[in-house]
C-alpha cells in the first residue's frame, strides 16, 4: 500500500537580496553549506512514510544564484509515500497514486507554490520500468489544503497511473489452478472400484489448491474485501472438492446397489425344481459377443449397447420345461424379471457437467474483470 520514488526536486524563486552585479559570470553555484545561511522553501512530502536526501559521496544538494536574484535549489531525494490501493480487481487492476508536496509553515498568504511549466515540469526517464506494473501516465495538479488550526496551504500533486502486468500471475496462479481442476476430472474416468487411486488423486488436488491459495494471500495485504483472484481460486477449489464428493456419492450408491443385489439373491437363492434354469447378470462390462455366447438365452433377451452402458440387469429365467404340477400358472415360454439400477449415472454426467461448468465460469470471470 505504498510506493518508493527517487527524484530530483528543484525549486525556483527570486530573492533580490542575493542579486549581484556581474558582467562575466552568468551564475554562481554553491554546495549545501550555503543553504543553511539563506532562506529556502520549507517543502515537505505529505503522507510520506520515509524520506532522505542522498549524501554519497557528498550531500546531493546544489544551489545556483543568478545575477538578477533568481535562485535554483536542487536536491536528490528518495521518498516512500502512502498510496490507497484498491485490490478488488487484483491482479487485473490499475492503481492511481500521487506524491504530494506542501509548505510546512507558510500559508497561501505567505508562500505560493505552483508548477513552473505545468505538466512539462515533470520529466521522467524513458527507460524506467517496473517488474509488476506498467506506468501509463504522469500528470501534475495543484489545489489548496485546509487545516482547521493553521489555515490554507498550497499543495502540489504528482499523479501517476500504474497498470499491473498479469503474465506473472498467469504462470504462478491461474495456470496451476486450472491444471489442478482439470487433473481432478481424471478421476471421473478411473474405475469406481479403484478406491486408492481416486481418493489419493482427489486429496492431492485439494491440498495443492490450498497451497496455491495460501501462497497468493501471503503476498497480499490483509484487506477485508474479496479480490478477483480470490473468486477464481475459491471457485476452482470448489470444483476440485466437488470431484471428491462425486466419488463419495458414486461409492455410496455402488454399496447400496450391491446390498440390494445381495438381498435379491437371498430372496431367490436358487431355481430348485426347475429344469435347465439359469441366472445371468449383465452390466456395462460385458461385450455383445460374451452375452450372446451364454446358453439358454435367446437373442431377444440380450440388451442393446445403450442398455448395457446405462443399466445393471438381473435376469431370472424360468424354463418352459418346469413341472406344471409344482408350479401352477406358469406361462409357456420364457418368463423373466428385470431390475434396473444405474450406479454409473453420477460418473457419466460429471464427465460433462463439471468441465462445462468450469469453462463457463472462466468465460464469465474474464469478461467481468478484464
Amino acid at each position: 500500500m505504498d510506493f518508493t520514488m527517487t527524484l530530483y526536486l528543484r525549486h525556483y524563486w527570486k530573492d533580490e537580496r542575493l542579486a549581484f552585479p556581474s558582467t562575466n559570470n552568468k551564475s554562481m553555484t554553491f554546495d549545501g553549506r550555503l543553504v543553511k545561511k539563506i532562506w529556502v522553501p520549507d517543502v515537505f512530502f505529505v503522507h510520506s512514510k520515509r524520506s532522505f536526501t542522498h549524501d554519497t559521496t557528498t550531500d546531493n544538494i546544489m544551489l545556483r544564484v543568478f545575477p538578477d536574484g533568481h535562485v535554483l535549489y536542487s536536491m536528490r531525494i528518495t521518498v516512500t509515500a502512502m498510496c490507497n490501493m484498491d485490490f478488488s480487481h487484483f491482479p487485473l487492476d490499475s492503481q492511481t497514486c500521487s506524491l504530494e508536496l506542501e509548505s510546512y509553515a507558510y500559508t497561501d498568504e505567505d508562500l505560493m507554490l505552483y508548477w513552473k511549466n505545468g505538466d512539462e515540469s515533470l520529466k521522467t526517464d524513458e527507460k524506467i520500468s517496473l517488474s509488476q506494473f506498467l506506468i501509463q501516465k504522469f500528470h501534475t495538479t495543484s489545489r489548496l489544503a485546509f487545516y482547521s488550526s493553521t489555515g490554507w496551504y498550497n499543495r502540489l500533486y504528482i499523479n501517476f497511473t500504474l497498470r499491473r502486468h498479469i503474465f506473472f500471475f498467469l504462470l504462478q496462479t491461474y495456470f496451476p489452478a486450472t491444471l489442478m481442476v482439470m487433473l481432478s476430472w481424471v478421476s471421473f474416468w478411473i474405475d469406481r472400484r479403484a478406491v486408492p487411486a481416486r481418493v489419493s488423486l482427489g486429496i492431492t488436488t485439494v491440498l495443492t489448491m490450498s497451497t496455491i491459495i495460501t501462497g497468493v494471500n501471503a503476498s497480499m495485504p490483509r484487506v477485508s474485501y474479496i479480490k478477483a483472484v480470490d473468486i477464481y481460486l475459491w471457485v476452482s477449489f470448489v470444483f476440485v472438492f466437488l470431484s471428491v464428493l462425486e466419488y463419495a456419492a458414486v461409492n455410496y450408491l455402488t454399496t447400496v446397489q450391491e446390498r440390494k443385489e445381495r438381498k435379491l439373491r437371498e430372496k431367490f437363492p436358487c431355481t430348485c425344481g426347475m429344469l435347465h434354469s439359469r441366472t445371468m447378470m449383465l452390466d456395462g462390462s460385458y461385450t455383445e459377443s460374451e452375452a450372446n455366447s451364454l446358453a439358454g438365452y435367446p437373442r431377444s433377451h440380450i440388451l442393446t449397447e445403450e442398455e448395457r452402458q446405462d443399466k445393471i440387469v438381473v435376469h431370472l429365467a424360468v424354463s418352459n420345461e418346469s413341472n406344471s404340477s409344482r408350479k401352477k400358472g406358469l406361462l409357456k415360454g420364457q418368463m423373466g424379471l428385470r431390475i434396473f439400477q444405474n450406479t454409473h449415472a453420477i460418473d457419466k454426467y460429471s464427465r460433462l457437467i463439471f468441465p462445462a461448468s468450469y469453462i463457463f465460469f472462466n468465460l464469465i470471470y474474464w469478461s467481468v474483470f478484464s
